[in-house]
């Protein structure tokens, strides 16, 4: 049974990426406007020309209506907003009919804007219009037969007569043609080399969370990136919650979403939609029949007690039991720390204010890994990530070392703004700084890192002394006992940390030794809390200074 009640369990409110289910402040849905997309226009060609399980017109449900619009939209040039997309649900929600649907409107559908002079054309009530792509090419990808077939089994059923006779389809397993051959809807798999120079305008990306280097997944996406690059083409990925650490293409893709909200990449146009179970959710039938009906979205399909007794079923791990029905991206088992144990430590409203009493932990590189620089709030052991310093992405990397000035500077401003009762770092590569700083500030901490140096905590063949500061922060972090603002560049390093056993103990590390996966901030956030740590244990009384002289 969960400790949580009815009523905590009933405010565990989703987390909600992309603008499906976003509001604005009167609690409407937020829509691009309708003279800048082709939803309306798509939804209306789908009713006429596609048909439903019961022989009716093709009806989008609200939930695909609304990811419909976003992904149409476009600008005032009549160029689409987003370039490429990820569309994470969880099993059975009914990614694969829509994106069947898609596929079939990108082949012969309104699927491209048409313009009126230097303006998108509008019909009479101001909805937008569009056109077909008259040599489309529409991929279904996928790295294995299996996968392809998902989708691909679907186009019979929604093809109506009267779309066959209109644009002249002929049916095929793996390939539809329309028009006269022109027009192309095709079943591809994990064979880069046979895909390379394809002109393809449309590819969907079926399953991506199975798309791994052994499969050779890494490499077709890299190929269909190309392909769409040359044609000006689109691309859309549908997944279930990734495993962390596979390092499958669904876990780069959102990887590379989260660097945009960081502000570490540039968005070029990437529609990221997806709606994940909260990570406090028990997996109890009570609290699962409470949140299911949040997360499956218009899927009333789905039906909530067979989710449930599959989720209670023993055989399948809790974790992917997580991953599957709650669309919740669970750490794996040499995760140090789970999302869900990280996220419930969160609030975003916490602030360090000036002359708080804080300690400091410090982790530094020179040019390949990180340097972080995290606080910890005495009061309440909230963590803050105060300066982080890594090597950008792409060829701005090239040649890149960190800006010690930058760091130093760091490093002052929180002497100067905070009571730093503590200040433990690391010393590779920081030697001369960590010389100047304990010299600098030795008289104004309360707890020395050793004798012979008030600030340096040597990580250097320390396995013993590394280990035991690991495991009292990690025993912290699941007794819930450490809190931390929210910021998500020391989530990303906290989920890049494996757990690494010793004899003595478990400590941690990267995933590998050449991962570009950073660690940095989790290590400046372990060495904070063993600065933090001593402090509250040694129970040195510090000197006070009050200014007066007494004379006799």
């Amino acid at each position: 049974m969960s400790d949580l009640s009815v009523t905590e369990i009933q405010a565990l409110e989703p987390t909600i990426l992309g603008p499906t289910w976003q509001r604005d402040t009167r609690g409407q849905f937020m829509l691009p406007a309708r003279n800048r997309t082709l939803g309306w226009h798509i939804a209306g060609w789908a009713h006429e020309y596609l048909r439903a399980s019961d022989g009716s017109g093709w009806v989008f449900t609200q939930e695909q209506f609304r990811f419909l619009l976003w992904w149409y939209a476009f600008d005032d040039n009549g160029v689409f907003i987003y370039r490429r997309g990820v569309f994470q649900r969880l099993k059975g929600h009914g990614k694969d009919p829509l994106l069947a649907v898609i596929c079939l409107v990108e082949m012969c559908g309104p699927s491209r804007v048409l313009m009126d002079g230097f303006a998108p054309a509008v019909d009479p009530d101001g909805f937008a219009i569009g056109k077909p792509h008259m040599d489309a090419w529409v991929q279904v990808a996928a790295v294995s037969r299996d996968q392809t077939r998902n989708t691909m089994s679907l186009m019979p059923s929604l093809m109506s007569n009267h779309f066959i006779t209109t644009y002249r389809v002929k049916p095929g397993i793996e390939r539809i043609r329309a028009n006269g051959g022109r027009q192309v809807l095709e079943a591809v798999t994990s064979s880069p080399r046979s895909l390379e120079g394809n002109r393809a305008t449309f590819i969907v990306l079926n399953e991506t969370h199975h798309w791994v280097q052994g499969n050779k997944g890494h490499e077709m996406y890299n190929v269909i990136w190309g392909n769409a690059s040359k044609m000006d083409g689109r691309y859309l990925a549908i997944t279930n919650a990734f495993q962390p650490g596979e390092d499958s293409i669904a876990e780069r893709q959102r990887a590379a979403y989260e660097k945009i909200l960081e502000g570490r990449a540039i968005d070029s146009g990437f529609l990221y939609d997806s709606i994940e179970a909260h990570p406090s959710t028990p997996l109890t039938p009570e609290s699962l029949r409470i949140v299911l009906p949040k997360i499956r979205g218009d899927s009333v399909w789905l039906n909530i007690e067979t989710i449930v007794a599959a989720v209670l079923d023993t055989v399948v791990s809790p974790a992917r039991a997580r991953r599957m029905f709650l669309n919740q991206i669970v750490a794996e088992e040499d995760a140090v720390v789970g999302p869900g144990d990280w996220d419930i430590l969160k609030d975003e409203d916490a602030v360090l204010r000036p002359d708080e009493a804080i300690v400091l932990g410090f982790d530094g590189s020179k040019s390949d890994d990180a340097t972080a620089l995290v606080a910890i709030r005495i009061e309440d052991r909230m963590a803050f990530l105060l300066c982080l310093e890594e090597k950008p992405e792409g060829p701005r990397g090239e040649g890149w070392e960190v800006n010690k000035a930058k760091v130093d500077s760091a490093v002052r401003e929180a002497f100067n703004t905070y009571n730093v009762k503590a200040f433990y770092a690391d010393v590779s590569y920081w030697e001369s700084h960590i010389d100047t700083w304990a010299e600098d500030y030795r008289e104004t901490l309360a707890i020395k890192a050793s004798e012979k140096n008030a600030v340096a905590w040597d990580m250097r063949q320390a396995q013993k002394k590394v280990t035991y500061a690991h495991e009292r922060l990690l025993q912290a972090i699941l007794d819930g006992h450490l809190k931390h603002n929210g910021d998500a560049r020391l989530k990303r390093h906290v989920m890049n940390a494996r757990r690494r056993e010793n004899v003595y103990g478990v400590s941690f590390s990267k995933e590998s030794p050449e991962s570009p996966k950073k660690v940095d901030a989790y290590a400046a956030l372990m060495i904070a809390h063993e600065a933090l740590t001593d402090y509250r244990t040694k129970g040195k009384k510090e000197k006070v200074r009050t200014n007066r002289g007494y004379f006799f």
